[in-house]
């Protein structure tokens, strides 16, 4: 059996409603169009049909909410969103397990409110949020109180990565080129979201809170040396702000943290870097996901089946460990 604990497809009315209250998909709409089945159930049918028994996780994909829509409006389209992709779970429960819940981060109370509404009366089993909210860093007081609903909820947070062409390669540009915004941007993203939350102390406030970061932890397990030794030092490198008391504070060695969050195999297909991801993080903190249908099926799987790993472990991360962040059992 295979979990893909992280997909995305957009529910029809949700869908609807994107495109006529708001600017759409904008610069995604050409990337969309050639990947029908993120809205044709028929046609992921049967890209789901080649792998035997594989079954999705689904998740919203981009546009990031907060970024087109005002609170008002961000708030009912995450509903909308959310009510969407629970029929899709109730109507295809063998496709579908589980959903994760989106929540706009514009209005943090209706945040909170529309997590705890998506999860005890829609059955969401996490949370999907973004590396950053239109700028803001998640280590921002104001977004704590999401982290504690997560924590309170006993639910995941899934943290998806966003960046635009708009936040430029090089100041003497106007915007990112090449897409190099998403191709080193999104991982980027991922990381410095990973160490801000680390080194803010959220884990020591909730220290049960679970996070599944995409594309496999972005840059973290391939700078182990630099995170872990490197970072002992912090502070030695800025002399005009104190770091001094920042590791002291924490409860447990910072790497302890790091290697604490979940990170799924949703690397394009690629090798060379589960091999770091899967060193780094262990079996248990691994979980399989592919991306799609942005990203192939078969060559994640394959990509996986290279590793070599022990038919335990091979299990753990192929659904084991995903039944375990769900608190589901599969048959």
């Amino acid at each position: 059996m295979i979990v893909d604990i992280y997909t995305h497809l957009f529910p029809k009315t949700y869908f609807e409603t994107l495109q006529r209250e708001t600017s759409g998909l904008g610069s995604l709409a050409a990337r969309m169009k050639t990947t029908p089945s993120v809205l044709d159930l028929e046609a992921r049918f049967r890209q789901m049909d080649a792998h035997g028994d594989y079954r999705q996780v689904i998740s919203l994909p981009a546009p990031t909410l907060e970024e087109i829509a005002d609170a008002p409006l961000a708030q009912r389209l995450a509903r909308l969103a959310n009510d969407g992709l629970a029929e899709l779970v109730q109507r295809h429960p063998s496709r579908f397990p589980a959903f994760v819940a989106t929540v706009a981060l514009n209005d943090v109370s209706a945040a909170v409110a529309e997590a705890h509404r998506a999860v005890r009366m829609l059955n969401a089993k996490g949370i999907q949020i973004h590396t950053n909210m239109c700028g803001r860093p998640l280590d921002d007081p104001a977004f704590e109180p999401i982290f504690a609903a997560a924590h309170e909820l006993g639910v995941p947070i899934w943290l998806h990565p966003t960046r635009s062409a708009a936040h430029s390669d090089y100041a003497t540009e106007a915007k990112s080129r090449f897409e190099m915004w998403w191709c080193f941007g999104w991982p980027y993203e991922t990381s410095v979201a990973m160490a801000r939350l680390v080194f803010s102390g959220l884990f020591d406030r909730y220290p049960g809170l679970r996070v599944i970061t995409h594309h496999l932890g972005g840059m973290i397990p391939y700078f182990d040396g630099r995170i872990g030794t490197g970072m002992e030092v912090l502070g030695t490198r800025t002399p005009d702000e104190d770091y001094s008391q920042v590791l002291s504070s924490l409860k447990r060695p910072h790497m302890d943290y790091f290697r604490a969050f979940y990170g799924d195999t949703a690397l394009m297909g690629g090798t060379s870097g589960l091999h770091a991801g899967l060193d780094f993080f262990g079996a248990d903190q691994v979980v399989f996901a592919t991306d799609t249908p942005f990203a192939p099926i078969a060559e994640t799987i394959a990509a996986v089946d290279q590793l070599n790993l022990t038919p335990e472990d091979r299990q753990k991360i192929m659904s084991g460990n995903a039944a375990r962040l769900l608190g589901m059992t599969f048959e």
